[in-house]
């Protein structure tokens, strides 16, 4: 299903580039990390299931606070469009940490974990981004209480619905659609310059909805985009960039890739916590995708891919679970017998009880 939702994606891009000359790269760059990154994250989830994300979580951290100086010559302020990705790198890192803390059962190990997931929020106020903090701070609170989770079902429920309820703001902002009062606030919280770019793709989707205008081309048909210096030529906005550049389907792709990554989470045989963990980090990421230019990143699409794959691999021994999150897997599954082997034990055994 995954490898389908993906080929889609690198299909029809190709296709709205031949009909509108686009330069398609940066999509078909994007799907290969997200790949690459998912099927390593898998082989690394069955090998090292703590110690992956827990190297993921410190590259990520070295990562972040490198980024804004990255580029040729001395800079001393983030390039345009660095922001999102520092903190969408930076959620990233907050999630694997915390799934590292849910998957040993080694307890001083877990606090460690859980002190470098909190270091991470506040590395993100060091670096000034108010995004990183409450992204990794909201990873943070949500994976404490996926300890407690009975079903994993109905909370990756909610988190689509929350990627989509904030995908949907960012619509209703560039259309006009809100309250004056909240408009102008959200307006003011954003930057009139990024709603302003919002405003000229959802004119490019409207314009040209079946197809869009053309991978790469949201630059060449802005003006907000040619009056801005410095401008990278985005909007800011991986929801709208798609609908303006590839139309109408080329949003529905981006949403399939996302549920597609939910219903692998909902599948795993990983522990509850480390799902749910996972799925928030990822929906957090989606969320500051929605506002902010992340996912032109190729750190950002490796970094989503490894957590994804870390998450759905299936470990060589079970996730070591707290009692009330054992308690609320068992629950979840239903009643078994007593002394009757776990879903995991048969699944580990081939369905043949161990012994």
């Amino acid at each position: 299903m995954g490898a389908g939702v993906l080929a889609g994606c690198a299909v029809w891009s190709l296709i709205t580039a031949a009909v509108h000359d686009g330069r398609p790269e940066g999509v078909l760059l994007a799907v290969l990390a997200l790949a690459a990154g998912y099927a390593a994250g898998r082989i690394l989830g069955v090998l090292l299931p703590v110690a992956a994300p827990c190297a993921g979580a410190l590259a990520g951290l070295a990562l972040a606070v490198a980024l804004p100086r990255l580029g040729p010559g001395p800079q001393t302020v983030a390039p345009p469009g660095h922001a999102g990705a520092t903190a969408a790198v930076l959620t990233l890192s907050a999630g694997a940490a915390c799934c590292a803390a849910w998957a040993t059962a080694v307890p001083v190990l877990r606090l460690t974990l859980w002190l470098v997931a909190g270091g991470v929020a506040v590395a993100g106020a060091l670096l000034g981004s108010t995004t990183a903090v409450v992204a990794c701070g909201a990873v943070l609170l949500c994976s404490r209480a996926a300890g407690r989770a009975r079903r994993r079902g109905p909370a990756l429920a909610a988190l689509a619905v929350v990627a989509a309820l904030v995908t949907g703001l960012t619509w209703t902002l560039a259309g006009n659609a809100l309250p004056g009062g909240l408009a102008g606030a959200l307006r003011d919280g954003l930057t009139p310059r990024r709603v302003d770019l919002w405003r000229d793709a959802l004119g490019m989707a409207r314009r040209e909805s079946a197809v869009g205008v053309g991978p790469g081309r949201f630059a060449e048909l802005s003006g907000t985009a040619a009056r801005s210096t410095p401008s990278d030529g985005r909007p800011h906005s991986a929801p709208l960039q798609l609908a303006a550049e590839q139309g109408v389907v080329g949003v529905l792709l981006l949403a399939a890739v996302f549920c597609w990554v939910l219903f692998a989470l909902w599948r795993a045989p990983r522990s509850t916590p480390v799902v749910l963990t996972a799925g928030t980090a990822l929906t957090a990421l989606a969320a500051v995708a929605a506002v902010g230019d992340a996912l032109s990143f190729t750190t950002v699409s490796v970094g989503a891919g490894l957590l994804a794959g870390v998450a759905t691999a299936r470990p060589l021994a079970d996730d070591p679970l707290p009692s009330e999150a054992s308690k609320g897997l068992r629950e979840s599954e239903g009643s078994e017998p007593s002394g009757a082997p776990s879903r995991y034990e048969r699944d580990l055994h081939g369905g043949r009880p161990a012994g």
